[in-house]
């Protein structure tokens, strides 16, 4: 293997990758009464990871009466969803597989795992099965293991250990069963390892995962009286080494609307989404040492459940999901009940979480449309594979409008899918396209449309790769096709990053002999900025902007000049100086969804004692904020934090240390920050 080089970063701050094809110039100012144009920009070389087999799901309860109707088969294959999860939520922890039997729920006919597993295979899926852990036993699972895929053959894949177990009344509120006497996030853990070898021992193959808490919803960072930490912190630690994925899930919104709803807000939501996943994802391999895939494994609305807004949200959050390190996203339900009639944003809302019609009413008379019926969630849901299927790669994309949401994706046959969400009731919206990285062809694009009010996608093959005008509240996803040249190099294997003495060493597998030599590229927005080059498979990055978070690609570039499809994305944080004359731990002690509690302990390394000091820090996210503070005066501007000392913590004496703290408030993620900065000097981060 031939050495790698180990290049500056300095050397290449400059260079970034040009657009291959860019007709699209700024754009003049709109004439008075029409609408700007929106500026969108995809940067395939900019990749996010590729679609997994399971990426469509939905869930299916064994207390609907119509989950097995040979119609749902036909919508799932439909809209492609290629993973349906049972026995469906709380009740997975209530459900024996063995007799068919949740005592304390309802049961539907023909319900059973047999008949659940028929309506899988009819619509070309696969399932995800929830093993009981609330009041079932390792045992109990195993069997189930040997039944599906031992004695029936079905070849089930994907398992959970429990549903929301964090639910179990150990943080005060209680709507997951648990017989366990010992209702820890520690039992749970410990528990949690018992499944895992039982059931593996059955079938070795199997891929299980464990139940976490997503940042910023209760209970998440709340920790218990008696324990050291919260749920993540305590169960990520003891289950990673056995443990294939962790699952989360999400309802963003209010459960009763007003006559109104903040559909608004709700759209709004799926940015806060991957600023959750990320701070997951970042605590996970901090515990565990490794990236463990996640999967959401429900998701809804819990605004406007039956509008055209829902439908807009889904089709946003998968995606949003999918770009941020998880391989199946599975909505909840495919059936579930009326609740409330209403009107939101000006349509009649059911408040029925399923994306398929029950055909109930209500005791005024109000009808759901007829049994089967697809609800808007559906068809977001069902666009997603006019642009996206297993196998093609995730790419980066920007918009100028906060009102448009973009996706994009690099379709195996070489050719890109734009997915453009229109968020604003009453705006058409012109957009412009810039493509780096991808020279279209001169055939029309293949177009895809959801509208409000429409019952199906409607397709049309028309216009231009660079200009569209969106209809107001809509999806369209724009498939553009691709100027077919010589193939690239393959890309490079999924790379790994580790901090070295010299920086942050990035290292991934061959693209193969046709590659010449390897390019790492930053992502910045949907820029990407060229960090090095060499012949070998590890390049060291140095001069890193210390406490940086870094997302890189590595591409191949072949004797001729191409370059590959990027690897899939690594992100690192850049380490903080180890020989600073000063040191800081920053530790959440609680947390309560919206809000939390931080302590802030400063270390003098020098061989004085400090006086008249300041402390600086960044919040990660726009969402945190201090509320008040003690130990000291704290101020802040904006994501900007400093704090002076108070009498009592006026001197940090040489070698000491002294502690203050904060109430903070949060919308959504709440991530630590990565660098501090003690009278300007950049400190050690502990």
């Amino acid at each position: 293997m031939r050495k790698a080089l180990a290049v500056p970063l300095a050397a290449f701050l400059a260079a970034s990758l040009l657009a291959a094809a860019d007709p699209a110039r700024s754009p003049a100012s709109a004439p008075p009464g029409q609408t700007a144009a929106v500026e969108i920009s995809v940067n395939a070389h900019a990749g996010l990871g590729t679609l997994h087999e399971t990426a469509y799901g939905a869930n299916a309860a064994i207390y609907d009466n119509h989950m097995n109707d040979p119609e749902v088969a036909k919508l799932y294959k439909r809209a492609h969803i290629a993973a349906v999860r049972y026995p469906g939520g709380s009740y997975a922890d209530l459900y024996h597989w063995e007799t068919h039997t949740a005592p304390g729920g309802y049961v539907a006919p023909n319900s059973e795992f047999d008949t659940f597993m028929g309506t899988v295979r009819k619509a070309g899926a696969q399932a995800i099965v929830i093993a009981n852990y609330g009041t079932g036993t390792p045992e109990e699972a195993a069997g189930w293991v040997r039944y599906a895929n031992i004695t029936k053959k079905y070849g089930v894949k994907y398992w959970e250990i429990g549903n929301e177990l964090y639910g179990n009344g150990y943080y005060g509120v209680a709507w997951e069963a648990d017989d366990h006497p010992d209702k820890s996030p520690a039992a749970y853990a410990r528990n949690t390892l018992e499944y895992v070898r039982a059931m593996k021992a059955v079938d070795p193959t199997i891929k299980i995962g464990a139940v976490l808490t997503i940042p910023g919803t209760w209970p998440d960072g709340v920790v218990a009286e008696g324990d050291s930490a919260n749920w993540n912190h305590t169960v990520i630690p003891v289950v990673a080494p056995e443990i294939d994925f962790f699952v989360v899930h999400w309802y963003p919104g209010t459960s009763i609307p007003d006559t109104t709803g903040d559909v608004v807000g709700l759209l709004a939501s799926p940015p806060s989404l991957a600023e959750m996943l990320a701070q997951l994802r970042a605590d996970i391999t901090a515990l565990a040492g490794r990236d463990v895939p996640l999967a959401l494994t429900e998701v809804a609305s819990n605004i406007g459940r039956n509008t055209h807004a829902a439908g807009l949200f889904a089709t946003d959050t998968y995606l949003t999901a999918l770009e941020n390190g998880v391989f199946t996203v599975d909505w909840f339900d495919t059936h579930n009940a009326l609740e409330r009639v209403s009107v939101i944003d000006g349509e009649t809302d059911y408040q029925d979480i399923g994306f398929l019609s029950l055909g109930q009413c209500d005791a005024d008379g109000v009808c759901e449309p007829p049994l089967n019926t697809p609800f808007p969630t559906y068809h977001g849901i069902e666009i997603l594979h006019t642009a996206a299927e297993p196998g093609d790669d995730l790419v980066k994309a920007g918009s100028s409008q906060p009102k448009v949401a973009v996706h994009a994706v690099r379709q195996a046959d070489g050719d890109l899918a734009v997915v453009m969400i229109n968020k604003d009731p009453a705006t058409a919206y012109p957009v412009r396209l810039r493509y780096t990285g991808f020279v279209p062809s001169g055939r029309p694009p293949v177009t895809y449309t959801f509208t409000r009010g429409a019952t199906k996608l409607v397709r049309a093959e028309q216009g231009d790769p660079y200009t569209r005008t969106l209809p107001p509240y809509s999806v369209t996803t724009m498939t553009v096709r691709s100027a077919h040249g010589p193939k690239p190099a393959p890309a490079p294997g999924t790379p790994t990053a580790r901090g070295t003495a010299g920086g942050v060493t990035v290292s991934w597998p061959s693209a193969g002999p046709r590659a010449d030599r390897y390019e790492v590229y930053r992502q910045n927005g949907t820029d990407t900025v060229l960090l090095g080059t060499t012949r070998g498979t590890s390049l060291t990055l140095r001069d890193l902007e210390p406490g940086a978070s870094y997302t890189v690609n590595v591409l191949a570039r072949d004797r001729a000049g191409r370059l590959s499809r990027p690897s899939a994305p690594v992100t690192f944080t850049a380490p903080t100086p180890q020989d600073s004359t000063c040191a800081v731990r920053y530790r959440v002690t609680q947390g309560w969804g919206r809000g939390f509690t931080a302590e802030v302990t400063v270390t003098n390394r020098g061989a004085v004692d400090l006086t008249d000091w300041t402390l600086a820090f960044r919040f990660p996210v726009a969402g945190e904020r201090v509320s008040r503070g003690w130990g000291g005066t704290w101020t802040s501007e904006g994501q900007d934090v400093r704090v002076a000392p108070a009498e009592e913590t006026e001197t940090i004496p040489a070698g000491g240390s002294v502690t203050v703290g904060f109430v903070g408030a949060n919308e959504g993620a709440y991530p630590s920050p990565t660098v501090f900065r003690l009278n300007g000097t950049i400190c050690s981060t502990l």
